[in-house]
């Protein structure tokens, strides 16, 4: 599959990774520790570094395996962020799931809704997939807003479900199937046609 033409939506810009992206995302993320370590993933008893460079090999090569789809997200030319398609299954199962991060000075633009938009509906349109799930710590309030905005369901708490930040934290899981978005996450996004209540969270599942 040919992914050589960016996804864009304003001044959002979504396109697979390259091994040149090395650099100015291990910038980010060196920059940006005390803003995404509470939401990185972790290895129970290892202590893990950054290597943007190992990563992205890696990420590749999921990509041309099809178990995988990495992109970098951008914001008027310059590197904002990361989004995975990642865990994709094939066979009767047809899903995977979402991540993604940015960078702080990049926070409250639109830009990780609108490229979990376009990623969403690459998904469906493209790779033939039928099941998006995004997983999320409930403190996690700005990726909670993401998942809001764009109408993906609410389908409950999954307990120490992820080794996050040093632990194994509580998830809350979202998710769309192809037939809840027949016009697509961004149009419908865009418009304005988003459900208010599919991503509400019970108070009970909450931290307080």
């Amino acid at each position: 599959m040919d992914f050589s033409t960016p996804m864009r939506h304003g001044p959002v810009e979504l396109r697979l990774i390259r091994p040149k992206d090395a650099r100015p995302l291990q910038h980010e993320l060196v920059t940006n520790r005390r803003w995404l370590e509470p939401w990185e993933a972790t290895l129970p008893g290892l202590q893990t570094g950054i290597d943007m460079r190992v990563s992205i090999r890696r990420l590749l090569q999921q990509y041309r395996d099809g178990s995988g789809y990495p992109f970098v997200m951008e914001y008027g030319g310059a590197i904002a962020g990361q989004l995975n398609i990642w865990g994709v299954m094939r066979g009767s199962l047809c899903s995977a799931t979402i991540g993604y991060w940015v960078s702080e000075r990049f926070a409250g633009h639109g830009i990780t809704p609108a490229a979990v938009a376009m990623a969403t509906d690459l998904a469906f349109a493209e790779l033939g997939l039928h099941r998006i799930e995004i997983c999320l710590r409930p403190e996690n309030r700005p990726s909670l807003r993401v998942v809001q905005k764009l109408g993906f369901r609410y389908e409950g708490l999954r307990r120490r479900f992820i080794h996050i930040d040093g632990d194994w934290r509580d998830h809350l899981a979202f998710s769309l199937v192809r037939e809840d978005v027949p016009e697509g996450v961004l149009r419908r996004w865009a418009e304005g046609r988003v459900p208010a209540d599919w991503a509400a969270v019970p108070e009970s599942d909450l931290p307080h």
